[in-house]
């Protein structure tokens, strides 16, 4: 018979594994709907708004995205990266509360309604005002209802039950009282000047309304010949040359400008006509017409050339001279400083109804608009050149073979036309048709009017000697300033100085809006549709004033207030003005307000409605582009109204744009919509990916882009289930005081606290990238690879009673409760499942919590650095062993023995800290394979055991008391 040797013992019941039921996988496309479910139970918003009552408050005041549609990738990032603002804010310890809202008037809804009328061959203009308004409402509710679920969906906690919106009527008569202050306080004008409108959508457009887009274009070359020149007699009979991109202008041209202190030379062509141009622009004349000019000698060429200046008084004929009456008028050349020799022919054409130079030089020498192009983009039918013809966008009109270059090649004034035009041109972001300037009767806000905010003043004079796009030039075009008694600041000026007063983040979107409010035009607030806030005025028709009555304007807005705007297209005129004022009188404007308007007052209808009168937002957030939307809209309105800015501060951040850095289009099958990554991810993913980018630029989103998130994502939960499992049981009796504690606890402490620090700065900051980061940073190298990987040991293998063990415990409890409030803002479903997992309660949230509150630690910077220089030798050690495990000298670091040239700790400590077999002094780091023989238990290699198998003393004595 041969001994057989008794096989190993299995020492893994005796080893204290982590337990937790806290699954690896997350299924958070399938767990939060139950987490919204629990929140909305609990009604968890509220509950917050009660515990923080009283506390310091936060406002973040929300943007309103238009209701019509689902949300898009740009709708997610916007509401996720408030969502993390107003959670830390909270979870700061302050009261945060949110109040989600919508733009619900304007050009967007509109547009969807009338989609519907043209798919059913229904003009919108043959359906009763009141019933297109009706549909519009009905349009905007439901897509509120969508975009609330879906905004929910992402995570987002907010007062759902009661968001603002801007067609409720108490907004609409908060907005309507808010034009009133204008109109009141003098602000307001109706005048007629070149704005950008839409021919397809047939109203005016603001410029947040409108997106740039290369375009190819019609060029053309036309002659007008001179009939005057007093200080140049010699032109008379030449051919003065301009060069325009807008062909379908030609016909509205009332005059040419020149550069004064250029010079010009009449150069002959072989034809003997004489074509007058800049000097330095010959050659470019000449290659984009094909005719050759004749320069003559130096001293004939020095003869020849003329000084702008020269031009003053003289005057060319229209083209199309011969249609008479408008046409014959001769045009004269005015100076104009706007006019280079950067392109064209250095002469430039004069349309006071197409241009804001060629209005505001016009206006100088009286030259009015004559109205010519109606809303449609058609030439009036009364117009004595292409009467009735058009639409002025529409390309094969405006074309080198189109009727407007085939009268004037009829002409002989038309010396080239070509359509390869490249250039940048204005569409409505809406309809993406092509816009133009274009002179209509408009309101206005003016910039650069002196005011008294704040005092109401005398009512403003109109120039309201006709409206309406069939009629012949109808409008007097004198602007009208504010009421004369005020001697006050001008709204540019307040707003330029609130600008300097917020903080603005990042600091350089300071330079951006200043520019843009610097050199912004007055403000046009009217707009030519049916479903928005009506401009509730009433003008005088014999003296062209608008009515500035306190008592008929009160009860216009308590009109607002009981049946909303939709009061003002009721037949109750005659009641608002009371018993003072005769409606035959008084012409009833219908123009409705800007919605940017609309917007600009949500901080009054919103913020201080809910808050206090004169309570102003913490924080404005919205992506880059609302510098010129709602952030100056909103600081016009508070600056016109209040004297100041309605916030403390504004955080711009970038757009979403697909893995390539390309913005995001149908065409191109780009588009990565937040819907679908939420139902396949969930949303503390998208929430991820959110707070790790650097968000203040532009930035992408892909399979890539989110896989990395997914990634961090994992191992931060990881962190969350090891702790999790490694506290299974634990409670305040196994706690041990800070001074009690081994060095390295007390170190993983003091880094606690510094890392506490900078994430509460960058809370405090809104630099979530940075917060995110230290988090994921301080989880995955200070505790996973560092902390936990060294006294995983001591976890498993020391008796549950040992000091470094229940030391190691107290420390995790801490790091749990500190972490899990961390995350809460940015995975704020995660968190939570977290929290209940270890604290399962049918009534509690870790969204109730506030900011840890951690061991007091006397200030223990010496060992902070000793244990730094630990880890810096550890990475060497591991860096030194790993040749020899990819050599399979050793399969571990346990089996390796090392020198290091500090010890920094006692040689037990320091193998605990490297997880290696043995360590001793040395002049480098030297790794060799160990002798000792294997714990059966712990496993590891000590020299107490003499056989492999056999138990080290520690674990026998554990197994012993087992």
């Amino acid at each position: 018979m041969t001994d057989t040797p008794a096989p190993a013992r299995d020492y893994r019941d005796t080893v204290f594994l982590p337990k937790t039921d806290f699954p690896m996988k997350a299924g958070l496309a399938a767990k939060e709907p139950a987490i919204l479910e629990r929140w909305a139970k609990l009604g968890i918003y509220d509950r917050l708004r009660e515990q923080r009552l009283g506390r310091e408050r936060f406002i973040l005041h929300d943007g309103p995205p238009y209701a019509n549609g689902d949300i898009h990738m740009g709708h997610a990032m916007n509401k996720v990266l408030k969502d993390i603002i107003v959670r830390s804010q909270s979870l700061m310890g302050k009261d945060a509360p949110y109040v989600p809202g919508w733009d619900c008037h304007g050009l967007p809804i509109e547009w969807k309604v009338e989609e519907a009328y043209r798919a059913k061959k229904l003009n919108k203009d043959d359906v009763p005002v009141d019933q297109f308004r009706a549909e519009c409402r009905a349009y905007a509710e439901k897509w509120v209802a969508v975009q609330k679920g879906e905004f929910e969906r992402l995570g987002v906690m907010g007062d759902w039950a009661d968001p603002y919106l801007t067609m409720k009527y108490d907004a609409e008569a908060t907005i309507v009282g808010e034009l009133l202050k204008f109109a009141e306080s003098g602000q307001l004008y109706r005048g007629a000047k070149p704005v950008m409108w839409s021919p397809v959508e047939k109203t005016a457009l603001a410029e947040a309304e409108v997106e740039y887009e290369d375009i190819v274009s019609t060029q053309i070359d036309v002659a007008f010949e001179i009939v005057d020149a007093p200080n140049a007699p010699e032109l008379v009979g030449a051919h003065a040359v301009i060069w325009t991109t807008t062909p379908w202008t030609i016909p509205v041209n009332q005059a040419l400008s020149y550069g004064p202190g250029m010079h010009y030379q009449a150069f002959r062509a072989a034809d003997g006509r004489r074509f007058l141009i800049a000097f330095d622009l010959k050659n470019e004349f000449e290659r984009r017409t094909g005719i050759l000019l004749d320069s003559g000698d130096l001293q004939e060429i020095t003869d020849r050339q003329i000084l702008g200046s020269q031009l003053e008084g003289a005057t060319a004929r229209h083209p199309m001279h011969a249609l008479g009456g408008f046409f014959a008028k001769p045009r004269p050349f005015l100076p104009g400083d706007f006019v280079t020799t950067d392109a064209g022919t250095g002469l430039v054409h004069m349309s006071p109804d197409h241009g804001e130079d060629d209005f505001e030089l016009c206006k100088q020498y009286g030259i009015d608009p004559v109205f010519a192009v109606d809303g449609a983009g058609m030439y009036r039918t009364d117009w004595a050149w292409l009467g009735g013809q058009g639409s002025v966008i529409n390309k094969k009109f405006v074309a080198a073979d189109g009727p407007i270059c085939t009268d004037l090649r009829a002409t002989g004034a038309l010396l080239a036309a070509s359509d390869d035009f490249k250039h940048s041109y204005p569409h409505s972001w809406r309809s993406k048709a092509k816009v133009i300037f274009r002179a209509t009767p408009q309101w206005f806000i003016p910039m650069d009017a002196a005011t008294s905010v704040g005092t109401q003043g005398a009512s403003t004079s109109l120039s309201t000697n006709g409206v309406g796009d069939s009629a012949a030039p109808p409008f007097a075009l004198s602007e009208v300033e504010g009421p004369g008694s005020s001697n006050g600041a001008t709204l540019r000026e307040i707003a330029l100085d609130a600008i300097a007063a917020t903080t603005w983040i990042p600091a350089r979107s300071e330079n951006r809006i200043t520019s843009m409010v610097q050199g912004r035009p007055d403000w046009v607030i009217s707009r030519q549709r049916a479903w928005g806030v009506p401009i509730a005025l009433f003008v005088n028709r014999a003296t062209g004033q608008y009515l500035n009555d306190s008592a008929v304007n009160a009860r216009i807005v308590e009109a607002f207030r009981q049946n909303g705007a939709d009061a003002w297209y009721a037949d109750g005129h005659q009641a608002l003005l009371g018993s003072d004022y005769d409606l035959a009188d008084y012409e009833v404007v219908k123009d409705i307000l800007d919605v940017w308007f609309d917007s600009g007052c949500t901080h009054v209808f919103t913020v201080e409605a809910r808050y206090g009168e004169g309570t102003r937002a913490n924080l404005y957030l919205e992506g880059s582009d609302q510098h010129r939307g709602w952030f100056q809209s909103s600081l016009l309105e508070s600056c016109g109204t209040r004297g100041r800015a309605p916030y403390d501060a504004v955080l711009t951040h970038g757009f979403a744009l697909d893995g390539q850095g390309r913005k995001m289009s149908k065409s191109l099958g780009n588009v990565v919509d937040p819907l679908k990554i939420i139902g396949e991810s969930g949303a503390d993913i998208l929430r991820m990916w959110v707070a790790s980018t650097d968000y203040f630029d532009d930035v992408k989103i892909g399979k890539e882009v989110l896989a990395t998130a997914s990634d961090a994502y994992r191992k931060l939960r990881n962190t969350f289930r090891y702790m999790l499992g490694a506290l299974e049981a634990f409670d305040g009796s196994e706690r041990v005081a800070v001074s009690d504690m081994p060095e390295l606890e007390r170190y993983v402490l003091h880094r606690l606290g510094m890392i506490d620090t900078e994430l509460r700065q960058a809370a405090e900051g809104y630099e979530f990238n940075r917060y995110t980061r230290l988090l994921t940073d301080f989880a995955n190298e200070d505790l996973s690879a560092f902390f936990f990987d060294i006294r995983k040991d001591s976890l498993y293998c020391d008796a549950p009673g040992d000091v470094k063990r229940r030391a190691y415990r107290t420390v995790l409890d801490v790091l749990f409760h500190a972490l899990v409030r961390y995350a809460a803002p940015v995975l704020c479903f995660t968190a939570e499942e977290v929290w209940q997992s270890r604290f399962p309660s049918d009534d509690s949230s870790v969204h109730y919590l506030e900011w840890p509150s951690l061991p007091s630690l006397d200030a223990d910077d010496v060992v902070g650095a000793k244990w730094q220089e630990i880890r810096a030798l550890r990475v060497a050690v591991t860096e030194a062993i790993e040749p020899l495990r990819r050599e399979k000298t050793v399969r571990s670091s346990l089996e390796a023995e090392i020198t290091v040239p500090t010890m920094l700790l006692d040689a037990d400590a320091l193998a605990e800290a490297f997880i290696v077999a043995k360590v001793t002094p040395g002049d480098a780091v030297t790794v060799t394979r160990t002798d000792f023989h294997k714990c059966g238990r712990c496993w590891r290699h000590l020299p107490e055991v003499t056989t492999d198998g056999e138990l080290c003393d520690r674990c026998e004595e554990v197994v012993a008391h087992a």
